[in-house]
């Protein structure tokens, strides 16, 4: 991982919300949190939680009674939660997942969409989860699947890759495909305690209006825009359309569906 992959700022926060949160994240989100409300939780600390997605979900089906902590390390994104989701019983905070600003044993589940990949250790984000969740408590995750399993992501970074041949922005594949070694995330989570460790695959499909729509998320509304940026800044737009082109020849010029696959993980303190 490089310093840019966990840098979601500028417009990238709106961005994402709009156009990447309904292409690929919302049907885990209702999925993760199903499977958070089986185990009737009096308090619920999400990490990174982003734009709110999952913590929508988990507030539509838990109980009004039911205290949420939604955390991420980037303040924007929390800030354009907090503005779509405004609901008392709901605690915005900043916080590093590797440094979980909580006591010990203070949560019955703890929730994560989607944001192990970018812990840079990931070792230490399983044992601060294992901290702040009480003897009994769940740990619940997701992480996507195989790029090439994830077929919008797939498109969009082999497109790059003709744009910027002699260095191809390569984010997608290296972060948030880059971490779905189930026998690993399974010793890794043993190292630190966690038992009762269930991994299911879990596939769905991915919608978009246009290929543009989905173009527009994967390289405006993701950290891939810092790459393309870093490369040539004035190239943004042009990369966008090479991508847009790219899911039309693949996908067709209209509406347009694309496989995506994620596996959840669920262990016990």
């Amino acid at each position: 991982m490089v310093a840019t992959d966990k840098l979601f700022a500028g417009s990238i926060p709106e961005i994402y919300d709009r156009f990447l949160v309904p292409l690929i994240f919302e049907p885990y989100a209702d999925d993760l949190a199903a499977r958070v409300a089986t185990a009737q939780p009096r308090d619920v600390l999400e990490i990174a939680a982003g734009t709110g997605v999952l913590t929508r979900a988990l507030a539509s089906r838990l109980a009004p009674s039911v205290r949420i902590v939604a955390t991420d390390l980037n303040q924007p994104m929390l800030d354009q939660a907090a503005r779509r989701q405004a609901e008392g019983r709901i605690e915005w905070k900043q916080a590093d997942a590797l440094a979980l600003p909580f006591g010990d044993g203070s949560f019955d589940v703890v929730a994560c969409q989607f944001g192990v990949m970018f812990f840079p250790d990931k070792v230490q984000g399983y044992r601060e989860a294992h901290r702040a969740l009480r003897p009994g408590g769940r740990f619940l995750f997701n992480v996507w699947g195989p790029i090439e399993e994830n077929e919008f992501a797939d498109v969009v970074t082999e497109a790059l890759a003709t744009v910027f041949p002699n260095d191809p922005p390569r984010f997608m594949a290296r972060t948030p495909h880059g971490h779905h070694d189930v026998g690993r995330i399974r010793q890794e989570l043993k190292d630190v305690s966690f038992a009762d460790i269930s991994v299911d695959a879990v596939d769905a499909t991915s919608k978009a209006s246009s290929p543009r729509h989905a173009a527009v998320g994967f390289c405006q509304g993701t950290p891939l825009r810092n790459e393309i940026e870093a490369r040539d800044a004035s190239r943004l737009e042009d990369a966008t359309s090479q991508a847009t082109d790219a899911l039309a020849r693949r996908f067709g010029k209209g509406a347009i569906e694309g496989r995506i696959r994620a596996f959840v993980i669920t262990a016990s303190r």
